[in-house]
């Protein structure tokens, strides 16, 4: 192991070295942020087909008779049986129902394959494995071994099919991406030939304002420690309701047939006449309080090839659906993904837009 392997330190990925090539910034450091124009990027995604550097993620493959079964015991979701080709995102939880993790994956029929935020692979296979019993179950941290590109855009299907040297393909993923996990020594050649059936090469920048349009939250940087399922809509896409036990599963029952949520995530239009966007973590205040009294807090922010300056917000459920917010100060109207009344048995339809 190398001394940037032991110290979790995150290694460059060989597409940086790719024309116009700029390193994204936390938690992306490694891969490309933009290859000089991230919103001719987002346009060429859109119109067809983008090919994206996510090799920063992490990966674990998980084998052994028993994974699908153990895997749906440990998790919000329904994964027992789960056909082999199949994707699906699922939630490890607290025993307070706090989000911990966020796994997307697929299994092949041999093994199960999942990939989750920069840095956070490691935690989640010390939980897995403090967790395996006598189960006929193997964890492995593959994340040196494997890398993510992710293909999107209404092209994307077309462009992966018959692609070689692809260990696994998550799809659709989170806002109908594909997720290709190939091995790191074949990241530059998949990648070229992606771009060489028609793909635009893109960054995280491009990804980040596509994923922030579609209403997609993400974890660590849309959510902290105490959030919980319903706040951000995960409960639609990575919690099954009708499942048997699993640790935090009382809290998500509780608020989905008593109550609701304390807080609500929100889609934020940015004042386009800001120079600047709001940062990770600046408070979100009412414009109309006088009080500075904060409500919530930033997640992402990005600029948009159409929309201009967009972001998601983590607020109070109390914040009037109307009411504009400061978020670190830039002026924003919201728009409603999670509503007030989320959980009590309400059904809720999030307002989500997909690339395919």
């Amino acid at each position: 192991m190398s001394a940037a392997e032991a110290s979790g330190e995150k290694r460059a990925s060989p597409l940086l070295a790719w024309p116009g090539a700029v390193e994204a910034s936390w938690p992306d450091e490694g891969v490309a942020g933009h290859y000089g124009d991230p919103l001719r990027e987002q346009r060429a995604i859109e119109a067809s087909a983008g090919i994206v550097d996510r090799s920063g993620r992490g990966v674990l493959r998980i084998t052994g008779p028993d994974r699908l079964s153990w895997l749906h015991s440990l998790t919000t979701q329904q994964l027992e049986g789960l056909p082999a080709g199949a994707a699906a995102q699922a939630l490890v939880l607290s025993p307070n129902g706090h989000i911990e993790h966020h796994l997307t994956l697929t299994d092949d029929g041999t093994a199960t394959w999942v990939h989750v935020e920069p840095g956070t692979a490691a935690a989640l296979a010390e939980f897995l494995e403090s967790m395996r019993f006598m189960l006929r179950v193997e964890v492995a941290d593959v994340s040196q071994d494997y890398a993510v590109l992710t293909v999107l855009g209404p092209g994307a299907g077309d462009l992966v099919a018959g692609l070689d040297s692809v260990q696994a393909s998550v799809k659709p993923g989170p806002f109908g991406t594909i997720d290709l996990i190939v091995a790191r020594d074949r990241l530059p050649g998949v990648a070229g030939d992606l771009v060489r059936r028609g793909a635009a090469a893109a960054g995280m920048w491009a990804f980040e304002a596509l994923r922030i349009a579609a209403h997609v939250p993400r974890l660590g940087l849309d959510t902290d420690h105490r959030t919980i399922p319903h706040e951000v809509g995960w409960i639609e896409t990575a919690v099954h309701l009708n499942k048997g036990c699993y640790r935090g599963q009382e809290t998500v029952a509780r608020v989905h047939n008593l109550g609701h949520p304390p807080r609500r995530l929100v889609f934020l239009h940015l004042d386009g006449s800001a120079e600047r966007l709001p940062g990770h973590g600046d408070p979100v205040e009412l414009a109309s309080d006088g009080q500075g009294a904060t409500v919530g807090f930033t997640g992402s922010a990005a600029r948009h090839y159409e929309l201009g300056p967009i972001g998601l917000a983590l607020v109070k459920r109390t914040v009037p659906a109307d009411a504009t917010l400061l978020a670190g100060g830039v002026p924003a109207a919201q728009e409603i993904i999670v509503p007030p009344d989320a959980g009590a048995n309400v059904k809720v339809t999030l307002r989500r837009r997909t690339l395919l």
